[in-house]
């Protein structure tokens, strides 16, 4: 089983793309190899594989996180399944995980949801996005600092509170003020919940 995630921009014109291709690409090279497993196509749109599904929440966080700290939001739709075709681009890669991702997708503008996943299990699913849909509730009215904490915490997981306000310039108390206006220990209580439960499920 793997993860597919895919995106777009909201409201991407409202910000030159400067401001955050360069920084968004070399976030996706964390996580794999350009084109072949990411890829930005039609200028605002992407497409990641997740090798490993349960990390596919949080990767979706700190894509959501970044550019949130740009001033932007970002839709995301998770599909979790199988890839029965492998092309040298992941656009013309196929699977369910694919076809998962994409039928979320297109639902999601409609629907005013910028995070759904699609694993064909529908109590897991149905579960799942009703715990993403209400902490979308504060996740998308993230403030620049709320997110920066987000995105610097999620990558620094063993760093104190006080080393992350080393890498922000604030002090701790101001950390821990950021920390509880993102609700951040309850996104990550949400995230280690998803963990567990997608390893209970076979798609």
């Amino acid at each position: 089983m793997i993860a597919i995630i895919t995106g777009d921009i909201v409201n991407s014109r409202k910000l030159s793309s400067k401001n955050w291709i360069d920084g968004f690409k070399g976030l996706l090279n964390t996580f794999g190899k350009n084109p072949m497993e990411w890829e930005i196509y039609r200028g605002d749109e992407f497409q990641l594989e997740v090798k490993n599904p349960e990390d596919a929440l949080m990767i979706a966080l700190q894509i959501k996180s970044y550019f949130k700290s740009k001033k932007l939001d970002v839709r995301m739709s998770i599909g979790f399944g199988d890839k029965t075709y492998k092309a040298k681009k992941i656009s013309e890669s196929n699977g369910t995980a694919f076809s998962r991702s994409g039928e979320v997708f297109e639902t999601l503008k409609k629907q005013k949801i910028n995070l759904a996943i699609n694993s064909g299990n529908e109590i897991f699913d149905t579960e799942i996005n009703l715990m993403l849909r209400l902490s979308l509730t504060f996740m998308n009215n993230w403030l620049v600092q709320s997110a920066e904490f987000v995105l610097t915490a999620i990558e620094n997981p063993s760093l104190s509170q006080e080393e992350i306000g080393l890498k922000l310039g604030i002090n701790q108390a101001a950390v821990s003020r950021r920390r509880k206006r993102a609700q951040f220990d309850l996104v990550m209580e949400m995230e280690k919940y998803f963990r567990l439960k997608i390893k209970t499920i076979s798609v």
